[in-house]
């Protein structure tokens, strides 16, 4: 079994700002900007209510929500019209795709969804960030692959997923589509766990970068994570600088993580630890 951090929603390249922590502890990971995909901001829904306005806001482009939207991954059912027959999906294309491929990622393996997040307020009915408040990286949702389907292929795909961005466009050769799992299942596991989801609130162990850290890429890690002899560390991160023991905090690790690559890959079978980490109460809810 495979576990997979990968990075997606807004940063500073694709939508020009971090996604917003609401005052009560929710997160929103803000779809992508996407001039191929028929959906736009407008169009997808937040606690019942567009993000259009959302989105406009905090990137200060009125604009904004008549945009093109990259919903992808697409996790929250209540967040677009659906089919029958609707599951949660993950969309990947071009290198990412590859090397998620090279890794043999597939039925079974766990992506952990992180972005750049900061803390967001309403000031006189508009949203924005919190003056003063640090931008960090954090979990904000998993899917537990069920299928891969790979779109060059002409097999017939169920007509719920039409709507999906990687289905309109012209992406790379290499387009394919992950399918959740209707329940989580991981080793040890006692509890009924959806297979695909978000994160309810932001609490302490879904935060990668370390308290305090000067980059965002500065992330403190469960000490589980650290490769010792004989174990392949997490993929984009084999040089042993990049890794070190946190002497502040016990039982942690510190990882300078790559800001370039979107699917960082670890093998669960080498890292029993990170498999029991994954088991923390809260962590998958």
């Amino acid at each position: 079994m495979k576990l997979i951090l990968s990075r997606k929603g807004f940063d500073s390249s694709a939508g020009g700002c971090p996604n917003p922590v609401f005052p009560d502890g929710r997160m929103l990971a803000l779809p992508i900007p996407d001039a191929q995909s028929p959906i736009r901001y407008s169009q997808i829904q937040h606690q019942g209510q567009s993000i259009g306005p959302l989105v406009s806001q905090l990137t200060g482009i009125p604009s904004f929500s008549r945009r093109g939207a990259h919903l992808d991954p697409d996790l929250i059912a209540s967040a677009y019209p659906r089919e029958p027959g609707w599951r949660p999906v993950l969309g990947q294309h071009s290198s990412a795709q590859a090397h998620l491929a090279n890794h043999g990622v597939g039925e079974g393996d766990l992506f952990l969804f992180f972005a750049l997040f900061r803390p967001a307020e309403k000031q006189r009915g508009r949203w924005r960030f919190v003056p003063g408040s640090q931008a960090f990286h954090a979990i904000w949702g998993w899917l537990q692959v069920a299928e891969v389907w790979p779109l060059c292929e002409a097999e017939p795909r169920p007509t719920w997923v039409a709507y999906h961005p990687h289905c309109h466009g012209d992406r790379s050769a290499r387009n394919s589509l992950y399918v959740g799992r209707e329940r989580l299942v991981l080793p040890g596991l006692q509890e009924s766990l959806a297979g695909a989801g978000v994160v309810e609130r932001l609490a302490a162990l879904h935060r990668l970068t370390a308290p305090g850290a000067g980059r965002v890429t500065d992330w403190r890690l469960p000490a589980v994570f650290f490769p010792g002899p004989g174990k392949s560390p997490l993929s984009y991160h084999h040089n042993p600088g990049r890794w070190q023991v946190d002497n502040e905090a016990a039982g942690f690790c510190r990882l300078r993580s790559a800001a370039r690559g979107q699917e960082f890959v670890l093998d669960l079978g080498q890292y029993p630890g990170v498999c029991e980490w994954l088991l923390t109460p809260g962590l998958l809810s």
